[in-house]
């Protein structure tokens, strides 16, 4: 193990927190948010870190607790059951879903420079899923070497659109009823904008899956989210701010932000804006995302949810079943002609089932592991921890009732599929006996034994 000098400090985590957190979600939701609540939406972007923060209370408090090598997933390889570690199984090969929105967002952003593409907006989609994975196919050398550079085109975008657009706000239209009251649709419009951007406002508690490079982890990974937590919802407030200030709420509303971008600044730095800020940082994260899935169904066709066959390699070593089949699933989506909001939908409700459960579970963490509560990073008061896990447990809920009440039918129908399918899915493989219990039981020991063993090393 790398010496302490090496090891990450808070604001080294910030820092990554931060990149990991402002990114594609921004660019794609913003809009959405802005239908259901109006020029509310700046107080949505800061609440709805906090949020979200909570709703992802589980990796502060397994982080300020235990050392976890595996970071999200360690923390639920110790709490779940073998049905809930089957369904989440299954989740994990669906949220790949999130391809097909990445996909389609590039198409919108590229149409705003070339509007032709949205005359065939599903084609041109499947033409960028597609392009993604042939390029995956070459491996990740590639995309290590570019993603800084996107990062940096990524932050300059966003610093572009705060400078050109913050002088040409009307700090008036954020207290007007003419026809545009702060609070759209009151309470519901509020609490169902947080939701839908609770996509974009994910990302702030990445830190745990640091811990065993980080200086003090049980302490710093949760203060890491923290700090994280109020940068992000500084930056979405700013953004928000330009976003919701400047044009009418009908053209804004479900709208990306290069419709702001196109009003406020000078030719040459919209199309750096669409470029670099939309269309490359967009990009970059698809091919990220096709990268990091491909490893979550080896894992899961090694634990026996999904036949060995998943595992096989060309003579290269690449995993070619595994791409073949994150390239059917992501499809899905993009044949069925969901909008972005109901890929969103889709993703947001099964992860934040599973979040509900696991933030539930916190509560008996104190008592389960005695000796790690005692040395916990951050010294909550059991009150505090215990209202923390409930209202995550909570959020989690809230999350998933807004974003699933107000998607359309089509996305509702998809979405109960899934979810269903997962169940059962997972029911069955248990049933028939093709994923042993006892190896389920062994490997959620042994996790309890590697967090545990990790806060010592």
């Amino acid at each position: 193990m790398a010496n302490n000098g090496k090891k990450l400090g808070l604001m080294n985590l910030v820092g990554l927190g931060v990149g990991s957190a402002i990114g594609t979600g921004i660019f794609i939701m913003l809009g959405y948010g802005i239908a259901y609540t109006g020029r509310s939406i700046t107080l949505v972007c800061g609440v709805g870190c906090i949020f979200m923060l909570l709703a992802f209370w589980y990796a502060e408090a397994f982080g300020s607790l235990f050392v976890l090598k595996g970071g999200e997933y360690g923390a639920r390889s110790m709490v779940f059951p073998p049905l809930l570690a089957g369904v989440s199984a299954w989740f994990q090969i669906l949220s790949c879903f999130v391809l097909a929105g990445h996909s389609k967002a590039i198409v919108q952003f590229a149409a705003r420079a070339w509007p032709a593409i949205g005359q065939h907006e599903t084609l041109a989609a499947i033409i960028v899923l597609t392009l993604g994975f042939l390029c995956s196919i070459k491996g990740n050398n590639l995309l290590a070497k570019i993603q800084n550079l996107v990062v940096v085109a990524l932050f300059a975008a966003i610093a572009l659109f705060v400078f050109f657009g913050v002088p040409k706000v009307n700090p008036a239209v954020f207290f007007s009823n003419q026809g545009e009251p702060f609070f759209m649709d009151g309470g519901k419009g509020f609490i169902s904008a947080i939701a839908i951007m609770s996509f974009a406002c994910m990302g702030t508690s990445a830190a745990i899956s640091l811990g065993p490079d980080t200086k003090n982890p049980k302490r710093t990974i949760p203060m890491a989210a923290f700090v994280t937590t109020l940068v992000v919802a500084a930056v979405y407030f700013i953004m928000a701010y330009v976003a919701a200030g400047i044009l009418p709420y009908e053209q804004i509303a479900g709208q990306n932000i290069s419709v702001t971008a196109e009003v406020i600044m000078p030719q040459w730095a919209y199309m750096f804006f669409i470029v670099g800020g939309g269309i490359f940082a967009i990009g970059s994260t698809m091919l990220s995302c096709i990268a990091v899935f491909v490893n979550p169904i080896l894992s899961v066709s090694e634990d026996g949810w999904i036949p060995k066959a998943f595992t096989k390699t060309t003579k290269g070593g690449l995993p070619y079943v595994a791409l073949l089949t994150l390239y059917i699933v992501s499809m899905i989506p993009l044949v069925t002609g969901l909008d972005i909001e109901g890929i969103v939908g889709n993703i947001m409700v099964p992860t934040m089932i599973m979040n509900a459960f696991i933030n539930f579970y916190c509560l008996k963490l104190p008592k389960q592991f005695p000796a790690q509560w005692e040395k916990r990073g951050i010294r909550f008061p059991l009150w505090l921890w215990n209202t923390l896990s409930v209202f995550g447990g909570v959020f989690a809920v809230v999350v998933i009732y807004n974003t699933y009440i107000n998607l359309d039918t089509k996305a509702k129908i998809l979405c109960i599929i899934e979810v269903v399918l997962s169940f059962v899915a997972s029911y069955i493989t248990l049933k028939k006996g093709w994923v042993s219990k006892k190896q389920l039981n062994e490997s959620r020991e042994r996790a309890i034994r590697e967090a545990i063993s990790g806060e010592d090393a």
